[in-house]
């Protein structure tokens, strides 16, 4: 009876693996909630925290966050030399604090500022994460 549990047991936790990575490149591709003061960008990591954002020498902030395409962390030197197309913010210092790989469905959304500017002089709807022109 405890090898019919065991087998009973394995069968089950195989089953709920197999759901989740079935339903990983689903919610991969879904809409992430990022906050208004957002940016977009391509970023390049040379050694951390040394970056290039948009051409330009940069740094990520102590504690900063790298999030792969699916949400999941990522360590920035598993990316280093790879240029991304980003959504970023920084600190009140100037450092990148979060930064989202953006994926296929954000990358369809071609409307985001570049810079505060931008940010400044566009609307923002977080509802439906788009920005509008003024």
């Amino acid at each position: 009876m405890t090898r019919c549990a065991n087998s009973w047991f394995a069968s089950a936790v195989l089953t709920v693996a197999a759901c989740c990575f079935a339903a990983a490149p689903a919610l991969a591709q879904s809409h992430r909630p990022f906050p208004p003061q957002t940016l977009r960008g391509e970023l390049v990591v040379q050694q951390t925290p040394d970056v290039l954002l948009n051409g330009k020498p940069a740094r990520l902030a102590p504690g900063a966050r790298l999030r792969s395409d699916g949400h999941m962390l990522l360590p920035p030197a598993s990316v280093a030399g790879q240029k991304l197309t980003v959504h970023y913010t920084v600190d009140p210092a100037g450092l990148l604090m979060d930064v989202w790989v953006l994926n296929s469905a954000e990358l369809a959304n071609k409307t985001w500022p570049r810079s505060p500017q931008e940010s400044a002089s566009w609307s923002f709807e977080p509802g439906t994460q788009t920005w509008t022109k003024r």
